[in-house]
């Protein structure tokens, strides 16, 4: 391998799950509904994925704006009098400074291999992230710089295109099936599903190498 393509969000850093866990109950405790948090979150996190699959090239929407306006779509869904731009800043703060995993702090120790984060996290936001926790990375490239989120195959693309690697140079570490993994099998990519929980891969898109640690990634046999 000649360069790892890594997310950097549930990857790298930790998600933002507890903040969103938060919201919902949040929301749940300034409405009349009857939903349960699930119910809450679900709800918000289709309304949010619809937006993201429908943002693309001229009608591409930054992630701030996506996660605010289908916060507002779920306040109103539930009848919660709370505001949607005041209780977004508790995932902007977050995204900021998100906690960083073990095993990803000392895997940016220890690798020598060129590191291009591929995220769809807006640009500001995880230059802030990777500043924050001093991580030295080759070049960021967001869903900003190429008007489209993962999985589509556009972030693969350009990445290829700014690292002046083939597809069999590099390969695309993630921790989501459907955003990662779909996206490098979208882009002819090789691929390495990180599974720190040991979850189930019951999609459809599979893998070609899973690891529980990135410190594992060193280790991979990966054949060309």
């Amino acid at each position: 391998m000649k360069a790892f393509f890594v997310d950097f969000y549930g990857t790298i850093v930790q998600e933002d799950g507890a903040i969103i866990s938060n919201i919902c109950k949040k929301i749940k405790e300034n409405s009349n509904t009857e939903a349960t948090l699930s119910e809450i979150s679900s709800f918000w996190w289709n309304n949010f994925s619809d937006l993201a699959r429908q943002s693309f090239l001229g009608k591409f929407q930054t992630q701030r704006y996506i996660e605010t306006t289908s916060l507002e779509s779920t306040l109103l869904h539930f009848g919660s009098s709370l505001n949607a731009a005041d209780i977004s800043e508790l995932m902007f703060n977050y995204w900021m400074k998100p906690a960083i995993y073990d095993d990803a702090a000392e895997f940016m120790k220890i690798n020598t291999i060129p590191i291009y984060i591929l995220s769809n996290i807006d640009t500001f936001d995880i230059r802030k992230a990777i500043e924050f926790h001093q991580l030295n990375v080759t070049e960021v490239i967001t869903s900003e710089d190429v008007k489209s989120y993962k999985p589509r195959p556009e972030m693969f693309a350009h990445a290829l295109k700014i690292s002046g690697l083939s597809k069999d140079e590099v390969i695309h570490v993630g921790d989501s099936l459907s955003s990662d993994i779909g996206g490098a099998n979208n882009a002819g990519v090789r691929s390495v599903w990180i599974n720190r929980n040991n979850k189930d891969c019951r999609e459809e898109d599979k893998p070609d190498y899973v690891i529980s640690s990135l410190t594992e990634l060193h280790n991979l046999e990966i054949s060309v």
